[in-house]
């Protein structure tokens, strides 16, 4: 097959030099394997949608384009935060990546992690779908990355060991496991508690030890990775942030497929990314509890706060918000709340 390849391309080139036409510019040759970073494996939503993505390249492509799956950001030794400069640098082709994890380089993203900036999956959807999210896009496209698709790890939920939280009040001294990023300890601080950043990789082992007593995360990592077992086992919703994920690939490798290709991984990420997000928000409404109720039949004591209950949340972060919406971008925090406000 190969051979035949060839000779047909070297025909074409003859053919072309004898009648005197432009020699087509030379194509990028193709890697064997692609390398997809992402921090949650398989049984994650946010793992499933990366794998998801894969194969659907794979069939769109008629395996031209092969990718590998490497989770726990295992491409840049664990270190979530890395994870967006590796890809820039391609050390990392394609990454579903996170909001969180990506915003020490990119400072707008810190919009998401607003404290209690978006109520429901309708906000989320303004925002991403509108045109906060567009602005997004433009922003990574300027960074050597091409944005391809929104997906979702969810809301992130508050759990301890402890006792239930339903005021600030309940946060104080607990030691709560953050993710890499200053606008997390900015708002846990402010509540009280005593934030530590840790990847996730380290902050089973240490909920486990009792080196920690608690995280924030969405129900569909908490069910999965099983967090009843490392002793969470008070569970508070608050939707206080969520994380969207973004579906991107590094811009030399983009530029070395053929338009053709290029179609075809926008194509699959749009497809896996509406998949995933189905999958982060399965099992957690009022018409459809079922994980909810998995995670209560383990133990786990679920505390759904009251409007009035989030509110004394809210008043609590209010400075950390306008500090970091200063810092974010005082007219794209604005967009954000007039179109959340129009959902």
């Amino acid at each position: 097959m190969k051979k035949r390849q060839f000779s047909a391309l070297l025909a074409g080139l003859c053919a072309s030099f004898a009648l005197g036409l432009p020699l087509p510019a030379a194509a990028a040759p193709y890697k064997d394997e692609y390398k997809l970073s992402t921090v949650l494996g398989e049984a994650f939503p946010w793992g499933w949608g990366a794998k998801r993505w894969a194969d659907l390249v794979a069939e769109k492509t008629q395996g031209r384009i092969k990718i590998k799956v490497y989770p726990g950001t295992s491409l840049v030794s664990g270190d979530q935060t890395k994870e967006f400069t590796a890809l820039r640098q391609g050390i990392i082709d394609i990454a579903v990546g996170s909001t969180i994890n990506w915003s020490p380089q990119v400072k707008e993203l810190n919009l998401f992690a607003l404290p209690f900036l978006m109520p429901d999956h309708k906000a989320i959807d303004a925002l991403t779908h509108g045109r906060v999210g567009k602005k997004m896009f433009e922003l990574l496209a300027e960074r050597d990355v091409v944005p391809l698709a929104w997906g979702e790890n969810g809301f992130r939920e508050v759990s301890n060991s402890k006792k239930p939280i339903r005021t600030p009040d309940d946060l104080k001294g607990l030691k709560m496991r953050v993710v890499g990023s200053p606008l997390f300890l900015a708002t846990f601080s402010a509540l009280g508690a005593n934030p530590t950043q840790m990847s996730w990789a380290d902050a089973q082992p240490a909920m486990a030890t009792g080196a920690v007593d608690g995280q924030e995360n969405p129900l569909g990592v908490f069910s999965a990775a099983k967090l009843h077992t490392v002793g969470q086992k008070h569970l508070t919703l608050w939707g206080y942030v969520a994380d969207p994920l973004i579906f991107v690939v590094n811009k030399n490798v983009w530029n070395s497929w053929t338009p053709e290709d290029q179609k075809a991984v926008a194509e699959a990420a749009q497809q896996a990314a509406r998949e995933e997000i189905a999958r982060a928000r399965a099992g957690i409404s009022a018409g459809d509890d079922a994980l909810l109720k998995e995670i209560a039949a383990n133990g786990v004591t679920v505390t759904t706060l009251t409007e009035a209950e989030r509110e004394g949340f809210r008043k609590a972060t209010a400075g950390v918000y306008k500090e970091w919406a200063g810092k974010v971008g005082a007219e794209l925090v604005k967009q954000a709340e007039e179109d959340i406000a129009k959902r």
